[in-house]
């Protein structure tokens, strides 16, 4: 199994030398299983892009989103396939208590905010409301459960056979948690994220920015690190960079938390079009 990060960003940074490495698309991730599958985990701007890859003779694409903040479905409008006559495209996210997936979907696909309306789209979609629980996506087995964000929000497990990768990139896992991570059972996320090969995990603070922000659903790369290292993780990623952090700086934040720490798992920046094998 394969991820590929088409998207990195916790919203749209400018386009200039900061977003060369780290990119400046909104989340997005690309898994593919080892004969190919395809599951697609959020839909922010990195979106457009992927859709411009695909192969030609795909008939079916899964999407899977965490929560419906505008930084996560942002790229749907401009997703290519989307405009494919007889392309089967399934669109899976959070449950709601008062409209189904599909008709919070169409408040954005809709003037004034975008001019094509979701029920004229030519292809065959198919919205899918979700709860926290298991389901099997083609090659893939998906655990989905919620996790500490505003609003209704889901953090994903995708395994295929023993490989597995866990996608929380929005996530405050610190949040109420008493000499966090010492209580790691009892945080958010844990059970998503325990002794998975793959952790691609929100790492949007420096400490001084979190204690400002405490309840606004993100944490700082060291709360990250620490949540890795309770959850037995085996390759960390960091993800939902702040898009008023540069290169550098999410270079000198990466260097800063790591310290001379010998962490028992490997760590990788979250970089746009990175690749990462899992098992």
């Amino acid at each position: 199994m394969k991820a590929t990060l088409w998207g990195t960003r916790g919203s749209l940074a400018a386009p200039g030398p900061e977003t060369v490495r780290y990119g400046g698309n909104t989340s997005c991730v690309e898994v593919r299983s080892a004969d190919g599958g395809l599951l697609i985990l959020d839909a922010g701007t990195g979106l457009r892009r992927l859709g411009t890859l695909l192969e030609p003779d795909l008939t079916r694409i899964d999407i899977l989103l965490t929560h419906l903040h505008m930084d996560h479905v942002q790229g749907l409008g401009f997703f290519g396939p989307l405009y494919t006559p007889g392309m089967e495209v399934h669109i899976w996210g959070p449950s709601s208590a008062t409209l189904h997936l599909r008709e919070r979907l169409s408040r954005y696909l809709s003037p004034p905010l975008f001019p094509v309306l979701l029920r004229d789209l030519p292809c065959n979609l198919e919205t899918h409301d979700l709860t926290r629980g298991e389901l099997e996506i083609g090659p893939f087995h998906v655990t989905a459960d919620l996790i500490c964000h505003p609003g209704q929000t889901l953090g994903f497990r995708v395994s295929e056979g023993a490989a597995s990768l866990t996608y929380m990139p929005d996530h405050e896992p610190a949040l109420g948690v008493k000499d966090f991570p010492g209580a790691a059972r009892w945080t958010s996320g844990f059970d998503l994220a325990a002794g998975a090969g793959l952790l691609i995990h929100d790492t949007q603070f420096i400490e001084s920015e979190y204690a400002a922000r405490p309840g606004w659903g993100h944490c700082t790369i060291g709360q990250a690190l620490a949540f890795a290292e309770a959850a037995a993780v085996e390759h960390f990623v960091s993800f939902h960079h702040d898009p008023s952090h540069a290169d550098e700086m999410l270079d000198a934040m990466a260097a800063a938390a790591l310290g001379s720490k010998r962490w028992p798992f490997r760590y990788s920046p979250g970089l746009e079009g990175a690749t990462f094998t899992v098992g």
